[in-house]
């Protein structure tokens, strides 16, 4: 490709919104441009780097045993409503409807789809085990996109779909891709970790997610340095001390204006372990049938010297979705704010109970009355809920496994999978006829991949203060060749040599000074940048250039061609002797 003809220009100045350093680069050096929040398009430059990340995941899901479709990105609700998911999923699935007044969605994902189309395909074990992905659009109307191509409302994704007779068949396609996602991931140069995860809406009781880290991530992830235990905070566990002690009798103290835990901690002279914090937040209750909607208030009682994880009380009173809850909806249950908890309380609302609470005695909690809290109270005597873990881990919190010490990282999500079980096929009648002539619904597994947000990290992951410096096996091109000399002859002969010898060239023949070359070629981030100049052509000579070090030499103009396969060569071995092999424990 020659510059003078390419689509996109680079820029001096990221435009306003690029909120990080990967984002301001694929702007600036002319990958990607955004059409509309969450939306952007893929240029020349961006579309081959996708092109190439496509390329690796297909001869890694190949390897495995899939086979490539492509399902539509429209999909009829139909489907959707089968798994109660239309219902279910709020305003990040765009619903219309077509001409004929049918109910249609964009797909956020395919799992309706393809077991659509696995109902019609699959009838007997004997066709059993199959596996099947894409690469595709994806459309989640995301209410807060952010960092580029890191969260978009539209994007591009690998997801694959395995059909199995029985868990074990499950398992093992899990652990294939639980394997193939790291060699997927360092073929492109992203360092990854898989980390337990919370299913969502998708289902299922199994579940991992990939994670970037990274500063600008927005999950957290929980690890344990010394025995390797790893999770999503959304599910992350950790040990915890329960205070046991015989129980006293229930006593209502005055406490002024001792709304928060640090104020009643101060008043009382107590520590926050001593207390049983109440949060109050809404849910949403949708009945997958009718798609009908119902709030309801979620008392969660933790001790005071914790927090609530959102998700995991979500899934513990198994709420579609969940919200702070308004002052009038708290004291419609017959709670006062700042002085609230169970006791006393009235009205249809569901209480989760902490186990740090439940398997302690005698905390401080509010008396549901403005200045006043009780001492002494107890889980079982006083009130009543469902014990759940819905505790959030953070840095320095002891290991579940080992008793170390917990980190806190921050993580960007690049990759999930799945184990769905017959969450879909028993839901949608996809079925199979086993070897005793009984009717099972086919067992599922969901695992994805975003295209997109791959090449974001990447972007993240390599650059400097110059600009991009892509990895050989995603970079867009493999060398920058950049002529310096009035000849122009010279440039166009080494040009097509590079070109039939099969090294893919980005050759800058425009006509501008060499520091602007220099300066486009080093935001650009190809891996290899040859320098004709009028000094080195005179010995003979080529300057090549490694963007990834700054490493600088010369070759002969007759070698050339040679030493630079040599030089890919030796780029490409770099990251396939860093290929990581892990299996699933």
């Amino acid at each position: 490709m020659r510059m003078s003809n390419m689509f996109s220009r680079t820029l001096r100045e990221a435009p306003n919104g690029a909120d990080c350093k990967g984002y301001e680069y694929l702007l600036r050096a002319g990958y990607i441009r955004q059409l509309g929040a969450g939306i952007f398009s893929l240029l020349p430059l961006g579309f081959k780097a996708t092109t190439k990340i496509e390329n690796i995941i297909r001869e890694e899901m190949d390897k495995i045993g899939a086979q490539e479709i492509l399902m539509p990105v429209v999909n009829t609700a139909d489907i959707w409503k089968e798994t109660g998911r239309y219902y279910s999923i709020d305003k990040e699935m765009s619903r219309f409807e077509d001409r004929a007044g049918r109910d249609m969605v964009l797909a956020m994902t395919h799992e309706e789809a393809v077991t659509d189309l696995a109902r019609t395909e699959i009838d007997s074990y004997k066709r059993l085990p199959l596996l099947v992905y894409q690469i595709q659009t994806k459309w989640r109307d995301d209410p807060r996109p952010r960092a580029g191509l890191i969260r978009v409302r539209e994007f591009t994704m690998k997801d694959s779909y395995s059909f199995d007779k029985d868990q074990e068949g499950l398992d093992k396609v899990y652990r294939d891709h639980y394997k193939a996602y790291f060699r997927i991931f360092s073929r492109c140069g992203l360092p990854a970790i898989a980390v337990g995860a919370d299913s969502g809406m998708m289902g299922g009781k199994v579940s991992h997610e990939y994670m970037y880290l990274s500063p600008i991530g927005e999950d957290t992830i929980i690890t344990c340095k010394h025995c390797g235990y790893t999770a999503n905070r959304q599910v992350a566990s950790f040990k915890k001390e329960y205070f046991k002690e015989e129980e006293k009798p229930l006593e209502k103290i005055v406490t002024p204006g001792a709304k928060t835990i640090d104020d009643l901690t101060a008043l009382l002279n107590i520590e926050a372990r001593q207390t049983a914090k109440a949060v109050f937040m809404v849910g949403t209750f949708i009945n997958d049938k009718t798609g009908e909607e119902k709030d309801k208030l979620i008392v969660a009682i933790i001790r005071g010297d914790m927090d609530v994880e959102e998700s995991k009380l979500s899934n513990a009173a198994k709420a579609n979705s969940i919200r702070p809850a308004h002052e009038e909806e708290i004291t419609a249950c017959g709670i006062v704010p700042g002085f609230g908890s169970p006791i006393g309380a009235k009205g249809d609302m569901i209480t989760i109970i902490d186990d740090s609470v439940a398997y302690s005695n005698n905390l401080v909690a509010g008396a549901n009355e403005a200045g006043y809290h009780y001492l002494n109270t107890n889980y079982g005597r006083d009130y009543d809920g469902i014990i759940a873990d819905i505790a959030s881990a953070r840095d320095g919190y002891i290991c579940p496994d080992c008793g170390e010490k917990l980190t806190a990282s921050k993580g960007v999500e690049i990759g999930n999978i799945f184990q769905l079980g017959t969450r879909y096929s028993a839901a949608m009648n996809c079925f199979y006829t086993a070897e005793d002539g009984s009717k099972k619904p086919v067992i599922m597994g969901s695992y994805g991949i975003g295209v997109g947000r791959l090449l974001a990290c990447l972007a993240e992951e390599y650059n400097d203060d110059k600009g991009l410096k892509l990895p050989v096996s995603v970079a867009p091109y493999q060398v920058h060749l950049i002529s310096l000399v009035k000849d122009t002859q010279i440039g166009e002969d080494l040009y097509k040599e590079l070109q039939d010898a099969g090294i893919d060239v980005l050759y800058d023949d425009r006509k501008e000074s060499a520091g602007v070359k220099f300066a486009d070629a080093d935001i650009i981030g190809i891996p290899i940048r040859i320098t004709i100049g009028n000094r080195s052509l005179k010995e003979g000579k080529v300057e090549v250039k490694i963007r990834e070090t700054d490493e600088t030499t010369s070759f002969l103009l007759s070698d050339l061609v040679d030493e630079v396969k040599q030089t890919i060569a030796k780029l490409q071995k770099e990251i396939d002797d860093n290929i990581v092999e892990k299996e699933l424990n």
